[in-house]
């Protein structure tokens, strides 16, 4: 499991994925030939049959976090949110800032003891245009030698670990670290074993405010089957719907709302499941999307269908995910790339 951890230990927020991007190009540059759009999204292709149908598989490397907007005299940081933020799950949590050279300094959110709480403040959760980050300074400018400037990114901080059933594990940025990884395996996995197709392993950037890098890249590969793998709700909490549950399987996502989800792709993923024994939930979302909301409409169109992680406390800086889904996504999308030759995918996209 040393792929999800060390992907959910990197930072990186839409518009400043490099970290993830160096990371992903390390893995997979020796396992295919690698691009780059012009966006920053990394795309490595591995060749099975040089005319069959075009496979896209895509986990976005971008993490919700924040972007440093303007320091007070006092030394303590503003912020503005970069992607989706519930400003009751923030206060009183530890932060990264990655200034422009890359030093890595700690913060925190700040937030008043209970003591001093009026009762009209006790009523509803603190704004987030109300929030700050105190680094443990005296003044503005202590804070500007540290080479903190606007536009600098901020991300949550948590080590990575397993918890008393060591296949829950305990981290950030699962969404989509969980999808950076999946490519990167699926990738390794096919080197010897025969497809005919071309697999694109694609991480993308800025999916969490716009699904952007997977519409750029996209547009370059132009794929005859778009796969996103990305994450979705377990509902496994106290007084949840238990639709879908951590160590169930992968989510199999009808529909959400940037897609909905290709039938006769979904039916043919479904088939899959059931003929290998792989666990699979078949799981929808009202609100959010993932890169298949970009993917499917490319040219012409391409048959489209999300695959996504149950994780709990999803868009927090503690998410737990389940090991047992994990490897269950990944079998389905290996097994996929070897299944999906020109005749496999005309009849998907045809019939």
């Amino acid at each position: 499991m040393s792929l999800l951890k060390e992907l959910s230990m990197l930072n990186a927020i839409p518009g400043n994925e490099k970290q993830v991007r160096d990371y992903m190009t390390k893995k997979m540059e020796t396992l295919g030939s690698v691009s780059y759009d012009n966006l920053g999204s990394i795309i490595a292709k591995k060749i099975g049959d040089p005319d069959g149908p075009k496979i896209m598989v895509a986990g976005h490397m971008d993490e919700v976090g924040f972007m440093v907007t303007t320091i007070t005299k006092e030394g303590y940081v503003k912020f503005t949110p970069a992607g989706g933020w519930w400003s009751q799950v923030m206060l009183a949590q530890q932060m990264t800032i990655t200034t422009q050279i890359g030093l890595e300094i700690r913060a925190v959110i700040g937030a008043k003891a209970p003591h001093i709480l009026t009762p009209e403040e006790r009523k509803k959760p603190v704004e987030m245009d109300k929030m700050y980050l105190d680094l443990g300074v005296a003044n503005k400018e202590e804070a500007e030698k540290l080479g903190i400037k606007p536009g600098d990114m901020v991300t949550p901080y948590i080590e990575i670990q397993r918890l008393s059933n060591r296949k829950f594990m305990l981290g950030k940025a699962w969404d989509n670290r969980a999808g950076c990884a999946g490519v990167i395996q699926v990738l390794s996995n096919i080197q010897n074993r025969k497809h005919d197709n071309i697999y694109f392993g694609v991480g993308t950037v800025q999916e969490e405010v716009g699904l952007r890098g997977a519409r750029t890249a996209a547009y370059g590969i132009e794929p005859d089957i778009g796969i996103a793998l990305d994450t979705t709700i377990a509902f496994d909490f106290p007084g949840g719907n238990k639709n879908t549950e951590l160590g169930k399987g992968v989510g199999i996502m009808f529909k959400d709302s940037s897609m909905v989800g290709h039938k006769g792709l979904r039916d043919f993923v479904v088939g899959v499941c059931e003929e290998e024994k792989i666990p699979y939930q078949l799981t929808f979302l009202e609100r959010g999307g993932t890169d298949g909301g970009a993917i499917h409409m490319t040219a012409n169109g391409a048959p489209s269908i999300a695959l996504c992680l149950p994780v709990r406390y999803l868009h927090s800086h503690t998410s737990i995910v389940h090991e047992d889904d994990y490897d269950a996504m990944v079998k389905l999308v290996t097994i996929l790339i070897q299944k999906l030759d020109r005749e496999t995918v005309n009849r998907i996209t045809y019939q």
